[in-house]
């Protein structure tokens, strides 16, 4: 979806003219923002609000329809408390009011929400970004595209002079995130390894990156053992995805972003059952539409002094006469030896390989992220995915870039006892643990296969690459997630 976005600093609010204003107001009564509307809109709208017992809790959203009157429709939206409002919450509440206008047929949307204390720059693109991302509608699959009447013109009132800066990366941002919904929303038979090597070649010549993809023969090669073993029970031949992204000057740090690539995730010999959404495996990849969408904001952000290798080990986990059995034992690149005792913990094997590959490219930091294990969505549910690091500062890095773009992680441990749990007596591990703490075993499990100098961090994001019913700024779906945390960390934030 495309908008004009437009910042308009100093400009009083009774000279706009649109469709539908949208006011955001905290639950305190006397707050000044509560004033400044009675006194725009008359007493009668205040006495309104109170018949229609509006708290101003978060999410809590009223619409007026304004015959003759301009702006014609008035949509407030509750905030909470002011102590405890925060980007997220500015985000989820431009969210939901977008939607509303939409309902309503707005063209000209204006949005006057208060900032103090958020910062204007960053005020602005939560703002901006929360509403286009929350319009977004995927209608690729449809014979007809269900007509929509859209906002043309956003407006963003009220803000300090320097809060226009915060538009100058939007589109790169929402085109990162819209491109990783569309990636994982596309079907397994549309969204296979091959198509996601075409992906990564538009994004390289759209955006001036470089892109190496290895066939299987490049892979056996490198003694890639572990992801071409999860490879071999499909028709579809694997690809091994590298984008690089090298700035114009100096190079003052190297980064590697890792994505999952399973396009089709049928569980192999351990068959996902009735229940187990096998259905929704598609979103197997979402790790690898994260790093892709991240790819395609950095190509055309164009961060200065840090060069940025993405990387993808894709194939699909089917069974066939010539998949892997349970039992079998893998021989990952690094010449470790992986006892099978579980086809349906897969990721983590081709996650091996690329990781592998990525500290061959000696950087200062890995970051993978990876649909992993369905037990971070049991630990942190579906709104938060989990963090697990070997270093502090990268760790509080991608916690920083999270919270501005409005994605919330949660560090978990990395405890070391647990790693006995992927002990095994033929080899020199199995790939899964014993249930308890399955997610830590997961991250355990790839960090043997990274070099110890190297900070490293995994992301899980089972649980947050996809809504039922939506939330916050993501539609029912695919939400894209990962992509603005990688980014701000890469563009916004100190990188390793």
């Amino acid at each position: 979806m495309e908008f004009r976005c437009v910042a308009v600093p100093g400009t009083p609010l009774e000279a706009w003219q649109g469709d539908s204003l949208v006011v955001g107001l905290f639950a305190n009564a006397e707050h000044p923002g509560r004033r400044r509307l009675v006194e725009l809109f008359g007493q009668a709208l205040d006495e309104h609000l109170e018949k229609r017992r509006f708290k101003a809790k978060p999410g809590e959203l009223i619409t007026i329809e304004r015959l003759g009157q301009s702006p014609g429709n008035l949509i407030v939206v509750g905030l909470g408390d002011a102590a405890d409002f925060h980007l997220a919450g500015l985000r989820d509440a431009c969210a939901a009011a977008a939607r509303a206008a939409a309902k309503v047929g707005t063209r000209q949307l204006g949005l006057l929400m208060p900032v103090e204390g958020l910062g204007a720059v960053a005020a602005a693109a939560a703002m901006a970004e929360a509403t286009r991302l929350s319009l977004y509608v995927d209608h690729r699959f449809k014979s007809e595209a269900e007509p929509r009447n859209l906002p043309e013109d956003v407006a963003l009132l009220g803000l300090p002079e320097e809060g226009w800066e915060g538009l100058s990366h939007l589109d790169a941002i929402c085109g990162g995130v819209e491109l990783a919904r569309q990636l994982v929303a596309a079907p397994p038979n549309v969204a296979t390894p091959a198509a996601l090597a075409d992906i990564a070649q538009a994004i390289a010549q759209g955006f001036d990156l470089e892109l190496n993809v290895l066939e299987r023969r490049d892979c056996e090669a490198l003694g890639m053992g572990a992801f071409l073993g999860v490879a071999q029970g499909s028709d579809l031949p694997p690809k091994f995805i590298h984008l690089t992204y090298r700035p114009s000057g100096e190079v003052k740090r190297r980064v590697v972003l890792v994505g999952k690539g399973l396009t089709f995730d049928s569980g192999g010999y351990n068959l996902k059952t009735a229940g187990s959404q096998i259905e929704m495996m598609k979103y197997d990849m979402g790790g690898s539409a994260a790093v892709l969408g991240a790819a395609r904001a950095i190509g055309q952000r164009r961060p200065e002094h840090v060069e940025v290798h993405i990387l993808v080990a894709s194939c699909e986990n089917m069974i066939s006469g010539g998949a892997i059995h349970p039992g079998d034992i893998l021989t990952a690149s690094n010449g470790s030896t992986i006892e099978i005792n579980n086809t349906d913990a897969e990721g983590r094997l081709t996650l091996a390989d690329a990781l592998v590959y990525a500290c061959g490219l000696e950087p200062d930091a890995i970051v993978d992220v990876a649909t992993l294990t369905g037990a971070c969505v049991i630990a942190l549910g579906e709104e938060i995915a989990g963090l697990w690091s070997s270093s502090d500062v990268l760790a509080d890095g991608l916690l920083s870039g999270a919270r501005q773009g409005g994605e919330a992680l949660w560090r978990m441990p990395l405890q070391p006892s647990y790693k006995d749990g992927l002990k095994s007596t033929l080899a020199d591990m199995k790939n899964t643990g014993p249930r308890p703490g399955g997610s830590i075993t997961a991250a355990l499990f790839l960090q043997d296969f990274v070099n110890k100098d190297i900070a490293w961090a995994h992301l899980d994001i089972a649980g947050t690459v996809w809504s039922d019913k939506g939330r916050g700024q993501a539609p029912a779906g695919a939400t894209g997630f990962g992509v603005q945390t990688l980014v701000h960390w890469i563009c916004d934030g100190a990188p390793a």
